[in-house]
């Protein structure tokens, strides 16, 4: 290319470079083999010689093909033109083919290839294992049967439901007839994308191992022909064998790549010498086979320094000729791809450290530090609002990384870790961190390691006051409650001070609350009706059985329409609605970090409840944060003695939802006791909005004047 400036300069490099008959046999000697697609090993000058300048008939020369995978080392991308594919075919289905072993499942995938699916996933027994301790992902393991080595997740698609079916079915007869595997469950769409759901969070779910050792992502990336998988899988657990380890399999088998893991712990200096070891004897092996020791998500930090035993040292020489004239000044992701430091410098944890006790009120199963360190990385609570899914509101809200679940979990584990203070969770700088999280518990089931940040700030929280106090504002909001239950007792008056256009605004100054948000009104109270009203709220017809109705504070004082509404819809239903005395739930104490306050109202409901609550007479309510404390907090915060008797209650403690398709799954509620007539319903969003006292007293209830009509 004729000029004088970069630009020309980059062209006129490649084509003398490459030009050579001996450098181009090099490449094609050294690169992993052609048929591999899931290549990402150095910069792909392999993939240049492909172009018509290197090879007759070729297509056009384009640099992106070089740049694509240079994991930004070579150039800053300002605008970047897409080549789209078509949709695939609109049906699908996924065969979950299940095996006994790991060496059957590996047969399996050159078989299921040869049917050409649209993918083919594996995931092994360790990951299945942990996903039974994810929420979420247990929902999503539906279709596991018995107990798995692994599992094949083989997806078919078609232009109708049953061409997807019969392309599944003709692999089920091949595999069958060659003896692998032992069930062949068929999920089809949509709830096929709990099976994606499933397999996606699959590497997330292994911060759930017990212990500190960890899978370790150091050798997760290699890949070999679909023919040769199962050979090198063979070799390489004879060599995780000499090291006494036994590696985690996943991921994306029918490309014959597979994302491995070995158990470590890298605070053990022995474990931290092992991690290298292993990765250098991987790459051998992946050399063995003409592979890619990257196969899709680059050579990073982590392997970039076998890239010299993975394409040759001449080979080598030529990426750091392309990055210094690309990046003279070495300003481009530094460390990457070339001159890479070894793979077992700088990593999170010190070598030898020592994982320091820490005295909380919740119970964490290895520890806060342990429960911080669960943390992966994934930056799944990163997802923005158009991708579904609630995980991390305030990051959603501010678009700043400190206001993430993974910021708050990392900052909370270096301060822990490297503090010398002595209460290190005393810095400002955390509690600015955490100040945002809003408790949801998001994170707790849909991020893939159950980052439980609602917990930790919990705990946070009570350990910061430790030093710096308890806050008036944290107070006043703990006490919520009981203030309100104070105000119902004339809530004309109550509502007066919180709505007044001159002392609403005061209150919210001294609170801390913006100017912009609303101070929820004090409804008469849902304990007061429901004593009240006790005999009239019968089961209609035959009584199908006991509920206790659990009335918390929101409910009890600020949305008592919606209590009312739950309850005589439990007894229209045929339910015995039950509400013994009961104190508050004691959920606005934890989230504001009064976890002493906290931890006797949860002793005081175990008390009452554990030998009332059974799973014939489940503890029912409207209200989420609430009754999720029964499951969530509870068992960690009372005494060990009480432990089991708070699991078994959390366990039957249910939201009306819940109980309601509990009940329709036994058929004890049918479609036929619905009603279909036409009913006046805006009055329901009116009695939310307005004050009571333009509605009418009716004896047990409150009727809109317009149509006479109960919300």
């Amino acid at each position: 290319m004729p000029g004088t400036g970069l630009e020309a300069e980059l062209y006129r490099q490649v084509r003398e470079m490459l030009a050579p008959p001996e450098v181009q046999a090099e490449i094609r000697a050294q690169y992993p083999k052609p048929e591999i697609h899931r290549r990402n090993t150095g910069y792909a000058v392999d993939l240049l010689l492909r172009s018509n300048l290197f090879t007759p008939g070729g297509p056009d020369f384009n640099f992106c093909t070089m740049l694509t995978g240079s994991e930004g080392t070579l150039a800053f991308t300002t605008e970047i033109t897409l080549h789209l594919e078509p949709l695939p075919a609109p049906h699908d289905v996924v065969l979950c083919a299940h095996f006994a072993n790991m060496t059957e499942c590996l047969q399996a995938v050159v078989a299921a290839v040869q049917h050409r699916p649209t993918a083919c996933e594996l995931m092994d027994k360790l990951i299945l294992d942990c996903a039974k301790a994810n929420r979420e992902q247990a929902k999503n393991s539906f279709f596991i049967e018995g107990d798995p080595g692994a599992v094949l997740m083989i997806e078919f698609r078609g232009n109708t439901p049953a061409e997807a079916e019969a392309k599944a079915d003709a692999l089920i007869a091949d595999l069958r007839a060659q003896g692998f595997g032992y069930a062949y469950p068929l999920v089809p769409g949509p709830q096929s994308k709990r099976v994606w759901e499933l397999r996606n969070a699959g590497l997330g779910v292994l911060s759930n191992m017990p212990g500190a050792a960890k899978g370790v992502p150091c050798i997760e990336d290699t890949a070999v022909t679909v023919t040769d998988l199962p050979a090198y899988i063979g070799e390489f657990e004879k060599l995780m064998a000499g090291f006494g380890q036994k590696s985690v399999y996943y991921a994306h088998a029918g490309d014959g790549e597979l994302h491995l893991r070995p158990i470590l712990n890298l605070k053990k200096t022995a474990d931290r010498v092992q991690l290298r070891q292993i990765g250098e004897a991987t790459a051998r092996l992946v050399k063995k086979y003409g592979g890619s020791l990257s196969g899709e998500h680059g050579d990073g930090r982590v392997r970039a320094e076998f890239i010299p035993l993975m394409i040759g040292e001449k080979n080598y020489e030529l990426l750091r000729r392309i990055k210094r004239t690309w990046d003279p000044d070495g300003i481009f992701n530094p460390g990457k791809i070339t001159d890479a430091p070894p793979m077992n410098t700088s990593l999170r944890y010190e070598p030898g450290q020592q994982d320091k006790p820490f005295d909380t009120v919740l119970e964490f199963p290895d520890g806060i530090l342990r429960a911080a360190e669960k943390c992966n990385g994934s930056g799944d609570c990163r997802r923005l609002d158009f991708a579904g899914g609630t995980m991390c509101p305030s990051y959603r809200a501010t678009r700043d990384e400190k206001d993430s679940t993974r910021a708050r979990a990392n900052a909370l584990r270096e301060f822990l870790t490297r503090s010398e203070r002595a209460n290190p969770f005393s810095h400002r700088e955390l509690y600015e961190v955490m100040d945002l999280c809003l408790s949801c518990k998001g994170c707790t089931s849909e991020c893939p390691s159950n980052v439980d940040m609602a917990g930790m700030k919990a705990e946070f929280l009570h350990q910061y006051y430790k030093t710096h106090g308890v806050p008036w504002r944290a107070r006043v909001f703990a006490n919520i409650g009981g203030l309100n239950r104070l105000g119902a007792y004339a809530p004309t008056v109550t509502n007066f001070f919180l709505k007044n256009p001159v002392v609403a605004p005061l209150l919210k100054r001294v609170l801390g609350v913006a100017q912009q948000r609303s101070l929820p009104a004090v409804r008469p109270s849902l304990r007061r009706w429901f004593e009240k009203n006790r005999a009239a709220l019968q089961p209609t017809g035959p009584e199908k059985g006991r509920v206790f109705f659990f009335c918390d504070e929101f409910t009890d004082y600020n949305d008592a329409p919606v209590g009312m509404a739950a309850i005589q819809l439990l007894t229209r239903l045929g339910y015995r609605v039950d509400m013994p005395a009961h104190p508050e739930s004691g959920r606005a104490a934890i989230s504001k970090g009064l976890l002493p306050m906290a931890q006797a109202l949860a002793v005081r409901q175990v008390e009452i409840f554990q030998n009332l609550v059974t799973e014939q007479t489940p503890l029912v309510g409207v209200e989420p944060s609430a009754i999720l404390s029964f499951r969530d907090e509870y068992p960690r915060m009372v005494p060990e003695a009480q432990r089991g008797a708070a699991k078994k209650l959390g366990a039957n403690a249910l939201l009306i939802e819940e109980f309601l398709f509990r009940e329709a799954q036994k058929g004890n509620i049918t479609p036929d006791m619905f009603t279909k007539e036409k009913r006046h319903i805006c009055c329901t969003a009116i009695a939310t909005r307005r004050r009571w006292r333009v509605w009418t007293r009716r004896p047990g209830y409150w009727v809109c004047p317009k149509t006479m009509q109960c919300p």
